[in-house]
């Protein structure tokens, strides 16, 4: 039986949340550090996540489309669990073999989703999306386990990408405190 969301919510936050000193991609300093490979590190919890994330996937999809690095692993093991192909998408072309960005077969006339792991801009998002439309590639949604609320829904919405993301930061930093009060 799976998690209730607020239970996996807790439990993405209890895997993942760290304090110690980091920087920031920013270049910000910071105290606390949210390390999404620690959720994605854990196959239960991966499990856990994508349960839900399906719970999200519109009808009629006819792929997933993992972004390099961490939404490629979600999307593996959510293609897994609905059978929906999957996807690669490259930050980059590779530079040798046959030097795609879009690994995983053609994409013309597909219904494809986008899965990321966090998100905060939505900027690598936007990319991706330019990229799968002009191979012809419909959007019908974008999909992450978490949102950063850093204005990602904004960008989104604006090139007409539906955006579902599973939890926000600050559901994850509720669901924490629930457990520590």
């Amino acid at each position: 039986m799976a998690l209730d969301r607020d239970e996996l919510g807790r439990r993405i936050y209890q895997a993942s949340h760290i304090r110690g000193s980091f920087r920031l991609r920013s270049g910000m300093e910071s105290t606390e550090y949210f390390d999404k490979y620690l959720f994605e590190a854990d196959p239960a919890l991966l499990s856990e996540i994508c349960v839900h994330l399906e719970r999200l996937l519109p009808d009629d999809v006819d792929a997933l489309a993992g972004l390099e690095l961490g939404g490629v692993s979600i999307a593996a093991v959510l293609s897994q669990a609905t059978s929906v192909k999957l996807l690669q998408i490259r930050k980059e072309p590779k530079s040798y073999g046959t030097r795609k960005q879009i690994e995983g077969g053609p994409v013309a006339g597909k219904r494809v989703v986008i899965v990321e792991d966090i998100v905060t801009s939505g900027g690598q998002i936007v990319e991706s999306a330019t990229l799968l439309r002009r191979h012809g590639a419909e959007i019908p949604a974008v999909i992450s386990v978490v949102d950063r609320e850093a204005g990602a829904d904004e960008s989104l919405v604006a090139i007409g990408l539906a955006y579902n993301p599973l939890f926000t930061i600050r559901e994850l930093e509720r669901f924490a405190s629930a457990t520590s009060d």
